[in-house]
């Protein structure tokens, strides 16, 4: 038994065989939420203010069976578990635990922000979880955490998978690999995971139907927990539960992102995951110089938390022909003066050749919202007179053609692309595809300009406005 699990171990017993009797009934929380209010209420007055402390952040008394790292000899710890299932305690939790034993255990997430907004610093995070004397010292500029016991937690973003070149790991926990944009830093990081008797790494995910998540279920050094939201069901809010059970419930995406099913198709839509796969380009690949860089611009009716997304995606044409999607940028709840300096940014960071925007919600103005982040900012307006899917289907028989690629992961574009179905309804899907709409715009002008797409939209005849 290693240390930490003694240490465990010892805390259990103490708190299952207190003489008062006080704690001495307690195995888990469930235990207690078993007693009458009275009986509760009982108890804990018996409890010291410090017994009350290590009562709250003794993980043992509150995991679920699911929530702890598994017996046996596995390489993988991969949680596959819905929104708010509490994966993200379980992959903090069990850093925590590993600190104890383990001098380097090191965390990757999506994104930097999300290292330290999640995983650091959330809720659930590890500054959140730890109590005072066990806390670990975040230092922001370095990227790491120094726990009291000498242990060191490294933090990584996936977005940079060349900075995981050449490190090296005893314990590794991966946050929302579905997500990451580049599968190769999930490669690296394993490459890494080699230092001490039993490297193992925890990876906590929302699942997508991505070649990775797929891999990782069925290795054999793998273990796979899956849990669904309504597991975590005491420690959601009562709205929360109703919203998303009324918006989801019966229908694919809350399989997914509810019940952590990997959901593989939707029947006649337009995109599959194999088609995506196939048009990725590789790991380390690099472009020729483009000749021309677009940006497809999709805004939003409205501002927000409750608006829709404003789809931001940037494409280019190489001299041979190929058209490559370089990034997603798109982003929620912004007024337009910030999705139109995020489009202007992107603009100069791209050195793009034009913005092409819809402009169904807000006509001319959406024009003048960019224009005023940058005059002299070209912008083609365009005007949707086609469905969702007849605007797309073009654009995936150029995928199909061979034409179309992606540079990099996508996540939530690509799972907006596999549900481009003939009968796709945005309310009834419960979000409107505004990623891939942008995604569609950019393309089909590139596409157009070679004359792929005669006929395609009503702009190309005359509608667009330079």
């Amino acid at each position: 038994m290693t240390a930490a699990r003694k240490a465990r171990a010892a805390r259990g017993r103490g708190w299952k065989g207190r003489p008062s009797g006080g704690a001495a009934m307690l195995r888990n929380i469930g235990a207690l939420c078993e007693l009458t209010p009275a009986e509760r209420a009982k108890l804990l007055a018996r409890l010291s203010e410090k017994q009350c402390e290590e009562l709250y952040y003794d993980w043992s008394l509150w995991a679920r069976p699911e929530q702890t790292p598994p017996p046996g000899d596995w390489v993988y710890w991969l949680i596959l578990a819905g929104r708010g299932a509490g994966k993200t305690r379980a992959g903090a939790e069990a850093v925590r635990l590993w600190t104890k034993s383990f001098a380097l255990v090191n965390l990757i997430g999506a994104t930097h922000d999300d290292v330290r907004d999640a995983m650091v610093l959330g809720e659930s995070g590890l500054m959140a979880i730890c109590p005072k004397a066990e806390r670990p010292r975040y230092a922001r500029a370095s990227s790491r955490l120094a726990w009291p016991n000498g242990a060191v937690s490294l933090l990584f973003s996936a977005d940079e998978p060349d900075r995981l070149r050449g490190k090296q790991h005893m314990k590794l926990w991966c946050d929302e690999l579905a997500a990451w944009r580049h599968p190769d830093a999930f490669d690296q990081a394993l490459l890494g995971l080699r230092l001490g008797d039993k490297p193992q790494a925890v990876v906590t995910t929302t699942p997508r139907p991505t070649k990775i998540i797929k891999q990782l279920v069925e290795d054999k050094n793998a273990i796979v927990t899956r849990g669904s939201t309504f597991d975590n069901l005491h420690h959601l809010a009562q709205a929360f539960i109703d919203r998303i059970t009324a918006r989801y419930a019966g229908r694919a995406i809350g399989r997914q992102e509810l019940f952590a099913e990997i959901v593989e198709e939707a029947p006649g839509a337009l995109w599959t995951r194999a088609l995506i796969e196939r048009q990725r380009r590789p790991p380390g690949f690099v472009p020729s110089d483009y000749r021309e860089i677009v940006i497809g611009v999709d805004p939003p009716a409205k501002s927000g938390a409750n608006a829709d997304e404003c789809g931001i995606v940037v494409v280019g044409k190489t001299a041979a022909g190929e058209i490559h999607a370089l990034a997603d940028l798109t982003s929620q709840g912004e007024t337009p003066g910030r999705w139109a300096a995020r489009v202007a940014s992107a603009f100069r960071r791209f050195k793009a050749d034009r913005v092409v925007v819809e402009t169904n919600n807000g006509g001319d103005m959406v024009v003048a919202v960019l224009r005023q982040s940058d005059p002299k900012l070209p912008v083609r307006a365009v005007t949707a007179t086609r469905g969702k899917f007849l605007r797309a289907e073009p654009v995936a028989a150029a995928y199909e053609r061979g034409i179309v690629f992606h540079l990099g992961g996508f996540g939530a574009l690509e799972d907006q692309l596999c549900a481009l179905t003939p009968d796709f309804d945005a309310r009834a899907a419960g979000f409107s595809p505004d990623r891939a709409d942008a995604l569609v715009w950019a393309v089909a002008d590139l596409l157009a300009r070679d004359d792929a797409a005669n006929g395609l939209f009503d702009f190309y005849a005359g509608t667009a406005k330079a």
